[in-house]
């Protein structure tokens, strides 16, 4: 991948009822990399209504890397139903 250019994720709906998330994502890097990061953009109907950013730090060059991530869903009174979608 080069720097800049976006990744499209579909997900299904029934994963607003999970209350939490885990993610992995696997790169190699030839390359040094000193602060290497996700940005992460849910859109809905071409609106954002979240925008997350993480932060993996250093990576070391001819690497290859795993990235656990684990995200917790909000409270459900701030959940958009998914019959909505």
């Amino acid at each position: 991948s080069v720097p800049d250019v976006e990744h499209e994720a579909r997900v299904p709906k029934k994963i607003l009822k999970c209350r939490a998330i885990s993610r992995e994502i696997n790169f190699s890097s030839a390359e040094p990399m000193e602060r290497f990061r996700l940005e992460q953009k849910v859109l809905f109907k071409g609106r954002c209504l979240e925008e997350w950013f993480f932060e993996f730090g250093f990576v070391i060059p001819n690497s290859t890397n795993t990235w656990q991530s684990l995200i917790q869903a909000a409270p459900e009174s701030q959940m958009m139903p998914a019959n909505v979608l």
